[in-house]
């Protein structure tokens, strides 16, 4: 594949009615996520965003998007469930699906997981330290040992999520919580990766080692050709059965 198309949605609300945000992301979180890919050399970045028609993801979308990635907070509930059922139809097919900070709780990531994905959390602007547990992975690939994030929202365990298939990134917090802030999953073709930091009144995405994981996480959760899936009744033996 010479080329990744992605797809950025966003709910594209806490940047229309909250101050804090819109200084920080006044032209949405999703712009400044498409910027820091376009950076690393991923050329095909399109959005969608909550209040557009089907939420801005139409088959048309799902099917010329390779890799999507998730950003929700405030409404998960008004996501139309005939859309989460359409991404999780195109994530099983292959599409690559990263979610991000808050989308542990949206619908899809909930479907994909089946089951609470709930977590411990606590909003004090407090120092996060993000330690790679599994430099091998392609999406540690060039970073350090471990890199630090100012002021950032607590997320802590437990995590109501399956065991990850790999675990890339676990996070340590000023507070004295850990939690598992880099989780791959495998669903169906399609590869999942969450990844925890990303909360609205802090400039995250703008920092030089969160744009090198996404980067990452898109030419990792990209589709490979592996043979699809079909469900069918085989009638006939391969080998000859006496």
């Amino acid at each position: 594949m010479t080329s990744i198309r992605v797809t950025v949605w966003n709910e594209f609300r806490h940047e229309k009615q909250h101050e804090r945000v819109i200084a920080v992301y006044p032209d949405g979180i999703h712009t400044v996520i498409g910027d820091g890919l376009k950076a690393h050399g991923v050329e095909s970045v399109r959005y969608a965003t909550l209040d557009e028609p089907e939420h801005g993801l139409t088959a048309e979308v799902l099917a010329e998007t390779d890799v999507l990635l998730w950003w929700g907070h405030m409404a998960h509930g008004d996501v139309q469930d005939e859309i989460v059922e359409r991404v999780a139809a195109r994530v099983l097919d292959g599409m690559g699906l990263i979610v991000l900070h808050s989308g542990h709780y949206s619908k899809i990531f909930k479907r994909l997981m089946g089951t609470s994905c709930d977590l411990k959390w606590r909003e004090m602007g407090e120092r996060e330290r993000v330690w790679c547990v599994n430099p091998a992975h392609p999406i540690a690939e060039g970073l350090p040992d471990y890199f630090e994030i100012p002021h950032h929202e607590m997320y802590g365990e437990p995590f109501g999520i399956p065991e990850p298939d790999t675990l890339v990134f676990v996070n340590w917090f000023q507070g004295g919580e850990v939690f598992r802030g880099g989780c791959c999953f495998l669903r169906g073709r399609g590869k999942i990766f969450y990844f925890s930091p990303g909360h609205e009144t802090h400039p995250i995405y703008f920092q030089p080692e969160i744009r090198q994981v996404i980067a990452n996480a898109v030419h990792w959760a990209a589709p490979t050709n592996g043979p699809r899936i079909f469900v069918e009744n085989r009638k006939e033996p391969i080998e000859p059965i006496s």
